[in-house]
Parts: C-alpha cells; structure tokens; sequence
C-alpha cells in the first residue's frame, strides 16, 4: 500500500516559530466538543471567515516545531472537518506529530517550506519522489521520511485501524 499524494492550497501560512495550535480555534474555545462549531472558529482571531475560505485538500504550512504546547485536539479536528488535507512544516512538536500521525493525518517535515510558498499556492506533497513541489514555480524540497511505522500508520488511517492490521496478521500467522 502506499500514501497518496496531498495535493491542494495553502490555505495558511503559520510563520511563527513554535505556535500553539489551541491558537488556531482560540484557548477558550479547546473543551468545545461540537466540532461544526470548532471548524466556524478556526482562525476566527485572525481572519474572521476564515472557515468559508477553506477548500477540501487545501494544506497548512507551518514553521519550525508547529504544534508547541500541549497536543490538544479540537484545533486539528476542526481543521480536518473543513477539509484541510496535511500540514507541511519545517518542524513538528514532537507529542503534536505523535498525535496526529496517530489520528491517521498527514504530517509532512520539510525544511525550507516557509521561504518557499505563500497563502494561495498549489503545493503537492509526493511520498514517492520524497519532495514537496510548488505546482506554480515548478521547484521542489526534500521532505523528511517517515518512518516505516509512520508511514503504516497513516496507510492505515491511523493507530488503531494499524494495530488491528498488526494484530490480525499475527493471528493468521500463529493460528
């Protein structure tokens, strides 16, 4: 099995260096459970509409060690439900990438990727090739790959199906 390849907008570019995601739908709002009224906060405190502009498939761009702070979720599932695909990031909080990757979403480590896109661009995530391409410029980045268990997590869609993978070969092995 292999990923498919994220292609799509950049709806946001977080520039800043060690953002707090719980910044994205507002730290008042992380015990909210609704997650229709998590994804009509999203950026509310920066851009209000901004859940209107969001198209499915567009992709977050992040700086370095996206995701500081502590790895609460409301934020990314309100992201998800308006149809953000991945983020692309120089770097990831560790506990953040560790969450996320377990939800089965796509994280993508790739140095560089603030210098090289803006809001708006087309930008394509390729697993195979190992790059991240600015559709428009025609230029690409390295991206970091993942680890084995990783990349089977996301293949998967997440920690639990993949476990139940694991667990179910071992059975077929020893039954």
């Amino acid at each position: 099995m292999s990923l498919p390849n994220l292609r799509g907008r950049v709806a946001w570019v977080f520039d800043e260096d060690d953002y707090d995601i719980d910044l994205i739908i507002g730290v008042r709002n992380i015990k909210i459970t609704d997650v229709k009224e998590l994804a009509a906060l999203a950026m509310a405190d920066r851009e209000p509409g901004f859940a209107a502009t969001v198209q499915p498939g567009d992709l977050l761009v992040g700086g370095r060690n996206f995701g500081y702070g502590h790895p609460h979720y409301p934020a990314m599932r309100a992201m998800r439900h308006l149809g953000i695909a991945g983020v692309v990031a120089e770097s990831f909080s560790p506990g953040f990438f560790r969450g996320e990757i377990s939800m089965g979403f796509p994280l993508v480590t790739c140095p560089g990727i603030l210098a090289a896109v803006q809001r708006g661009d087309q930008i394509e995530v390729d697993w195979a090739a190992g790059c991240v391409r600015h559709l428009g410029r025609g230029s690409s980045l390295p991206l970091q790959p993942l680890t084995a268990a990783e990349r089977q997590t996301l293949e998967a869609g997440g920690l639990i199906p993949y476990l139940k993978q694991r667990l179910g070969r071992r059975e077929g092995v020893s039954s």
